[in-house]
């Protein structure tokens, strides 16, 4: 295998490829990225047994052939490089080292047999759409917050995508929760999506993903089936295994009957929220929020710092119900607000009960908080 390749072409697909790659795993092979060279093409792959990525790159092309070498060695190499540099990169076969080369600079990285290298390719993906990477990045943005970290509640450990209907609309939904908050956003469902079924996309496969989609403007293609989904974003495809559990019933907890509404403005709100949790250095920095008519008192106690409070009046909040008082972590309810564009639209029910959250002038996207004592 001989091939030459411009340094930023190559130092941009090692970086997508070698992302995947688990810095600490006892299969040697898996410390390993594929370089590929078939009929002129060249290609980089790297897997977890997990996650796949494989990015076709632009290379001038001598000698086709494939071999492994250390993914993070071989990024770091390129990555030293200077601006500009012409990179060959040759493998004769068999024991040999795979030689890099670039100007006065030479190296040679130990290789792994490729047939050590296990093969992720998705076989059948019955069910196929595409769609805008800013519709996809949205989705994951304003849901990615509330994936659970708790491994023990693996299916909660990624994003549920799937097809419904609302009003006779059809909608590509997105939903994750904690158990603490939920967010679901939804958009008008891409054609040939209506059949697919529901699936939990694991979260470092959603953070790959959103990696790639911060570099294209392009269409993305989604293939998948009840166990795999596979994204193709521009030259890379990357292929993930999906959980295999049941996403829990999350209509059932998204409040219906809640009348006591609060709209703030979103800046206003979220730099009262930040202040007054100043005061506290717990972990879940609990923030109270008393409310009157056209009136919010936001207050944090600290047993060691002291006390906070800011209000927010008339010109800022709108509430034409009960009094109330109700408490919330200050960092959940700062990464819901991160969500909202201007105002903020709260629906309570009482002290103690789930909270739903909107942006006030955005009915696609919906979040739904449960209290907590203060």
């Amino acid at each position: 295998m001989r091939f030459t390749v411009d340094r930023a072409t190559l130092l941009k697909a090692l970086a997508h490829v070698q992302s995947v790659v688990e810095k600490r795993n006892t299969i040697p092979i898996l410390a390993n990225l594929m370089l590929a060279v078939r009929n002129g093409r060249l290609s980089l792959s790297a897997t977890d047994m997990e996650i796949a990525v494989v990015e076709d790159v632009a290379a001038t092309t001598t000698e086709d052939g494939a071999t492994t070498a250390p993914a993070v060695t071989l990024y770091e190499i390129v990555r030293r490089l200077p601006d500009g540099a012409e990179i060959e990169l040759h493998y004769s076969g068999g024991d040999a080292p795979l030689e890099l080369r670039a100007g006065h600079y030479r190296t040679s990285l130990m290789v792994l047999p490729t047939e050590d290298f296990p093969s992720m390719m998705a076989a059948s993906l019955p069910h196929h759409f595409s769609l805008p990477a800013s519709a996809l990045g949205t989705l994951i943005d304003r849901t990615r917050f509330a994936i659970s970290m708790e491994e023990t509640r693996y299916y909660l450990n990624g994003i549920f995508l799937h097809a419904t209907e609302s009003d006779g609309v059809h909608l590509l939904r997105a939903v994750a929760t904690d158990g603490h908050r939920l967010a679901r956003v939804e958009q008008p469902l891409p054609e040939g999506a209506a059949n697919m079924p529901g699936v939990i996309v694991p979260r470092k496969t959603v953070l790959e993903l959103r990696k790639l989609l911060e570099e294209t403007n392009e269409t993305v293609e989604v293939g998948l089936s009840d166990t795999r989904i596979q994204f193709r974003v521009g030259p890379v495809t990357l292929t993930s295994k999906l959980i295999d559990g049941t996403f829990p019933e999350y209509e059932r907890v998204i409040p219906r009957t809640n009348d006591k509404v609060l709209r703030v403005g979103k800046r206003d709100f979220s730099e009262a929220v930040a202040r007054v949790a100043a005061i506290s250095t717990e972990r879940s920095r609990p923030v109270k929020l008393s409310l009157t008519r056209d009136h919010l008192v936001l207050s944090a106690v600290s047993p060691e710092q002291g006390t906070a409070t800011e209000e927010l009046d008339s010109e800022r909040v709108a509430y034409d119900a009960s009094p109330l008082d109700i408490g919330f972590q200050a960092r959940y309810l700062s990464d819901i607000t991160d969500q909202i564009a201007d105002r903020v639209e709260f629906r309570f029910s009482d002290g103690t009960a789930p909270t739903v959250v909107q942006d006030a002038s955005d009915a696609s996207a919906l979040y739904v908080l449960m209290p907590i004592r203060v």
